[in-house]
């Protein structure tokens, strides 16, 4: 067996995808001991022919390619070809940081845990052109820790990355974990329930990868695409109170979670969706894919629910005249 799968989905990064690849080559750990699944997300640049020009250099890197069905679906066909102990889930246009990745594979394979969680640089594009030097760590933390101790101190739903965290293949696969299907936000629910059903993890303070800020993401403008595929990842998320590995202090921190989430989908509709027949458009993929949401944490989760459970068009009527009262033009 690998020791490590690094999976990729490709779609429209032909400015990045070789920075990338090199960040990744130049972590001086053999290439026997690691494999490469790229997925072609039916990319229309030349991102692939970057890929081709790598493919005849290194002999690791399996290339699948598949129609456009989104960063999920290219995660999941790219984690069932995995062979890896563990498994990386990459971003195509972030970086590695150059030595990085063997410490933290050594610390995963030796101590056998579920999960691996590393620390992060956020870089724009501008910063990424110049001259710039990775902050010294001068002490490396290992801190053991049990999954549900990760998802209470540390997990929010507007930092839920899979690509800062190695996963045991293993894992994933005993506890059926998988991205839902063609949605933007996937990793919200992915991170939720694995760090919930994780045993043993390990965090480090190490930093592992770069990852990019630019204006191409899919969090710069918000549209009824996205609302319907956060509505869904609000739901999943929500399911998850459900869970045996979800005792009080989870299913608290599953609610004010998703109530954050919740409060973004709204305060993003009332933002970018313009008109009154979209805006309900979203409620109505809200109550479609989370019926049951109620949050009772507090005085304002307990008035937004009412609203919520007695009409969910009349909420977003009181919210839009709270920020009108709020912010007036």
């Amino acid at each position: 067996m690998l020791d490590l799968s690094i999976l990729v989905p490709i779609y429209k990064v032909e400015k990045y995808i070789r920075p990338f690849f090199e960040s990744i080559f130049q972590q001086n750990l053999r290439e026997d001991r690691y494999e490469i699944i790229a997925v072609n997300d039916g990319t229309p640049d030349r991102s692939m022919e970057v890929v081709a020009d790598l493919l005849e250099q290194h002999d690791n890197i399996t290339i699948i390619n598949q129609e456009n069905q989104g960063l999920s679906v290219a995660r999941n066909t790219a984690l069932a070809r995995a062979t890896g102990e563990y498994v990386l889930m990459l971003d195509s246009d972030d970086l590695l940081i150059a030595g990085s990745l063997p410490l933290i594979l050594e610390k995963a394979l030796n101590s056998e845990v579920d999960v691996m969680m590393a620390d992060f640089l956020r870089m724009s594009d501008e910063e990424l052109s110049m001259p710039f030097q990775i902050p010294a760590q001068d002490v490396i933390e290992w801190n053991e820790k049990t999954g549900k101790q990760i998802f209470l101190e540390e997990l929010t739903p507007k930092e839920c990355y899979v690509w800062r965290s190695l996963f045991r293949r293993r894992f994933l696969q005993e506890k059926h974990l998988h991205f839902v299907p063609g949605i933007y936000y996937q990793d919200v629910p992915f991170t939720h329930e694995s760090y919930l059903r994780a045993d043993r993890c390990l965090r480090t303070n190490k930093l592992m990868v770069i990852h990019r800020k630019w204006v191409g993401s899919v969090q710069s403008r918000f549209t009824l695409r996205h609302a319907r595929d956060f509505s869904i990842a609000i739901g999943k998320t929500w399911e998850l109170r459900e869970l045996r590995e979800s005792g009080p202090a989870e299913t608290k921190k599953l609610q004010d979670d998703v109530f954050a989430s919740f409060h973004n989908l709204i305060s993003n509709t009332l933002r970018d969706i313009h008109g009154f027949s979209n805006r309900l458009r979203v409620m109505s993929y809200l109550s479609k894919n989370a019926p049951n949401l109620r949050f009772t944490n507090g005085k304002a989760q307990q008035i937004i629910s009412l609203l919520y459970s007695i009409s969910p068009h009349l909420l977003i009527i009181v919210w839009s005249l709270r920020q009108k009262t709020h912010h007036p033009a």
